[in-house]
């Protein structure tokens, strides 16, 4: 199962295995690690197996920026139907459950809404808030974001996923 978009909660599932030299950093055992298993891996970070094809056919990256740099630069060009089908491995973000029943009643017809408008789930990367402001900022990113036109929302939406992407990928590799 895909973890949140929030990236808040569920670790990255398919961990690239422990293997090699001990004491190898996340990166080393990335780069190392059989293709099968380091596009497993990514495919938990963006559910496009393009995407992850890409990434995993540049190693092995020097650094960590390097391979986020990578990460980019194979997600700005992904075809719809990639995006698409890495939309389809996402999970909106929810609100803690101790929020009022009404909040959920009302993020759930925001969600129904902008799947009906968008034909995918919303996605917002929430690195750099505080957890007590992620609920806001869900919120107010759907209503803002029911406003866009959908050209414009399919570039919102791209950009989110790599910002999405490339926190789960310094997870990956950081075994955080």
């Amino acid at each position: 199962m895909r973890q949140p978009a929030t990236r808040t909660a569920v670790p990255v599932q398919n961990a690239v295995p422990a293997q090699g030299r001990a004491g190898a950093s996340g990166l080393d055992r990335f780069n190392t690690a059989p293709s099968a298993e380091a596009e497993a891996a990514l495919l938990d970070c963006c559910g496009s197996r393009l995407w992850a094809g890409r990434v995993a056919a540049h190693r092995p990256y020097p650094d960590l920026d390097a391979l986020l740099a990578a990460a980019d630069e194979a997600g700005y060009d992904l075809p719809p139907a990639d995006l698409a089908e890495a939309l389809a491995t996402e999970v909106s973000p929810g609100l803690h459950h101790a929020a009022p029943r009404s909040a959920h009643l009302a993020l759930r017809a925001a969600h129904a809404a902008y799947e009906r408008r968008f034909g995918h789930v919303f996605v917002i990367c929430l690195d750099g808030f505080e957890p007590a402001e992620r609920q806001d900022q869900v919120l107010a990113g759907i209503r803002a974001r029911l406003g866009h036109e959908p050209d414009q929302e399919r570039v919102v939406t791209a950009d989110e996923m790599r910002r999405l992407a490339r926190g789960r990928i310094i997870d990956l590799v950081s075994g955080s």
